[in-house]
């Protein structure tokens, strides 16, 4: 693009190409113990990451025998959030059961 300046001179003006990147995502698992009872870990499901009963029970049986399950893929600031009331809900009861977050790769 081109226009013309205030002495008739041509001025090159050029126009920067903006690119926005979405912002990461984060995803909650759960993690495997030997102690906390499985009915728990389906409550937690259910509040905390607003899983069906069904889904609950399919992602707590992954936690038990997997190790782990991924209970849901959030922005950092409500993952982290989600991370704190499982710790704090399973220390409340009791409970060992621990949650971490980890990237979701590109």
């Amino acid at each position: 693009m081109a226009r013309t300046g205030s002495k008739g001179d041509v001025v090159a003006v050029t126009k920067k190409e903006v690119k926005t990147r979405q912002p990461r995502e984060y995803q909650v698992l759960l993690l495997n113990d030997d102690y906390t009872p499985m009915d728990f870990v389906v409550s937690i499901l259910e509040t905390i990451f607003r899983k069906s009963a069904a889904e609950a029970v399919r992602l707590m049986l992954e936690v038990h025998h997997q190790g782990r399950a991924v209970c849901g893929v959030y922005s950092r600031q409500i993952a982290e959030a989600k991370v704190v009331e499982v710790r704090e809900r399973a220390r409340a009861a009791e409970h060992p059961l621990e949650a971490i977050l980890t990237e979701v790769p590109e």
